[in-house]
């Protein structure tokens, strides 16, 4: 893992399914994600994605990379656009990228990620510290 070095890139589908067994699992209900008129009375185009959930499958492009999570000492990012969930079979496509783009003397090297719903980018600032050593 060295400065430069690219991740393979990740695509997952969030659909509305994932929206409901993501809600049981944080206890997060709020009605924006999966209550169309709700989301669309508050000026949503939709339901959507759960920020965290979205951040969670970005962070997915690291913990496969290293083929072990735990390795990922640091994660942040900010909410950038909401990842709009069709109520159809397909969902929504994330699609994640990431670099590695600082090598640090403590052995680990920060690595920055993107993640894009309809070529638009849905977190600013994704980054993930990991241990190399």
């Amino acid at each position: 893992m060295k400065v430069g070095d690219e991740l393979p890139p990740l695509s997952v589908r969030i659909t509305r399914a994932d929206l409901v067994r993501y809600a049981g699992a944080s206890l997060d209900f709020n009605p924006i994600h999966w209550n169309e008129k709700v989301a669309k009375d508050v000026g949503l185009p939709d339901v959507i994605a759960h920020g965290m959930l979205t951040m969670a499958v970005a962070s997915r492009v690291v913990a496969e990379w290293t083929g072990d999570p735990g390795r990922i000492v640091e994660y942040g990012s900010r909410f950038g656009r909401p990842v709009v969930v069709p109520n159809d079979d397909e969902g929504a496509l994330v699609e994640v990228t990431a670099k590695v783009t600082k090598d640090f003397e403590d052995g680990t090297v920060k690595v920055n990620i993107s993640a894009a719903f309809e070529g638009k980018s849905v977190l600013t600032g994704a980054f993930a510290r990991v241990r190399v050593s």
